[in-house]
């Protein structure tokens, strides 16, 4: 059970950081230079918020995987981030949430639970 809450810790950190990298974007200049992309990219408190849970979400994965077994963790992982995301985009982006994307996650989530079973 502990494993499971270790899981569930680095998905939502996983999923906090592609907030984060979402509200660096959206905040960033746009540019046509990579170079000047990528240094206003540095300066910016959410892209290092964005790192920072990004690593978080390694460590505690890779902790729950001296657990779990691949096969279960990573369909959790994605499935479950991947709800994760929208709800967060929905809730703090405006992000439309149709009935036809409510159906798509619980086709997706059911698919990956099938094939990890």
């Amino acid at each position: 059970m502990k494993s499971f809450l270790v899981l569930l810790m680095a998905l939502t950190a996983n999923a906090l950081a592609n907030v984060f990298v979402k509200v660096a974007a959206v905040s960033l200049v746009r540019s046509e230079n990579i170079a000047h992309f990528f240094l206003n990219s540095m300066k910016n408190l959410y892209t290092w918020l964005a790192l920072f849970c990004f690593a978080v979400a390694f460590v505690l994965y890779a902790l729950s995987l001296t657990r779990l077994k691949l096969s279960v963790a990573y369909p959790i992982m994605t499935s479950a981030g991947f709800v994760l995301v929208s709800l967060f985009s929905h809730f703090l982006f405006k992000e439309s949430v149709t009935v036809t994307k409510i159906i798509g996650m619980i086709v997706i989530v059911a698919g990956i639970w099938l094939v990890s079973v």
